[in-house]
């Protein structure tokens, strides 16, 4: 039989890059991590790391060993949280969020949700993407409202063993242009024809894109503003300091901004949930993604003409 205490002990073998290291973290002697492994292989007759100047390489057979430790120990911390909330006075529920999604989809299922549950106890966490899914691997969230652009989602298979990501809606990017822009009455407008104009940028992520996209069509991008706020980054746009690209959900109803489709290809935000695959159903859990789902439903996201 594999004892779990060795597994955490292989899992910080595997984080730390060596037993010395491990066993500091883990308020044990180099000796006595050395002992753990030396069980663990004779339990499953394999060697699971290997030892070298430049410190521990992790054989097949230990790195699958890993794999299973991170997925026991994020159930065993999905139990523990449960077990507080069978001894807590009132059921409770914890959503981390990015801001902008919160903002547009968290309202209309919070109320719909809370009407329904009036005896949840409702906790809401502001956190990106990646961090919102350790969250909930961690049992520190039930579940996560979160997005990604053209790449991966924050959840891949086999690679955070035991969340799943559940797609909610697109997103896309609309540019926004100041009063007056020479290209405000277009009905779309592709973005290398905005090389000579200034940036102001709203998030990382669009940065980061924008960056690759300025290469490939061969414009230096000019940043005179950067936010982690769409909102404030539309009013730096009103206020005429430059250009902006920013998600539908993030658009503000103000007339003195213009904002404008973009040629294909057409970069979008994926929306969608992490939720914890569990071996048992957690109603406030479902009940709450099903509310998150039926209001990303109801959004009207048009891909052509004016929002």
């Amino acid at each position: 039989m594999i004892d779990v205490h060795r597994l955490r002990v292989l899992r910080a073998v595997a984080e730390h890059g060596s037993f010395n290291r491990a066993a500091g973290a883990l308020m044990l002697t180099p000796s006595a991590v050395s002992q753990h492994i030396a069980a663990l292989e004779r339990a499953v007759g394999h060697p699971v790391a290997v030892r070298s100047t430049r410190g521990v390489t992790l054989t097949e057979p230990g790195r699958l060993l890993v794999e299973a430790a991170e997925s026991i120990s994020a159930e065993l911390d999905q139990v523990r949280h449960a077990i507080d909330r069978l001894t807590a006075e009132r059921p409770r529920l914890t959503v981390a969020t990015f801001t902008s999604g919160g903002r547009h989809l968290l309202p209309a299922a919070l109320a719909r949700f809370v009407d329904a549950h009036p005896e949840v106890e409702l906790t809401v966490l502001e956190s990106e993407p990646e961090e919102a899914a350790a969250m909930v691997r961690a049992g520190a969230a039930d579940l996560a409202l979160a997005y990604h652009f053209d790449g991966p989602p924050p959840v891949r298979p086999g690679e955070r063993p035991g969340l799943d990501w559940v797609p909610l809606m697109e997103d896309p990017l609309w540019l926004v242009l100041p009063p007056g822009h020479r290209l405000a009455d277009r009905p779309s407008v592709g973005l290398a024809e905005l090389g000579a104009d200034r940036w102001v940028l709203g998030c990382l992520r669009t940065e980061a894109f924008l960056r690759r996209y300025a290469e490939l069509a061969g414009f230096d991008l000019r940043v005179a503003a950067s936010t982690t706020d769409y909102f404030f980054a539309q009013t730096l746009v009103a206020a005429g300091v430059g250009v902006s690209l920013v998600p539908h959900v993030s658009l503000t109803t103000t007339g003195e901004l213009t904002a404008v489709r973009v040629e294909p290809p057409r970069p979008a935000r994926h929306i969608g949930l992490v939720l914890p695959r569990r071996r048992r159903p957690h109603p406030p859990t479902q009940a709450l993604a099903a509310a998150l789902t039926a209001a990303a439903a109801s959004t009207h996201t048009p891909t052509g003409g004016r929002p």
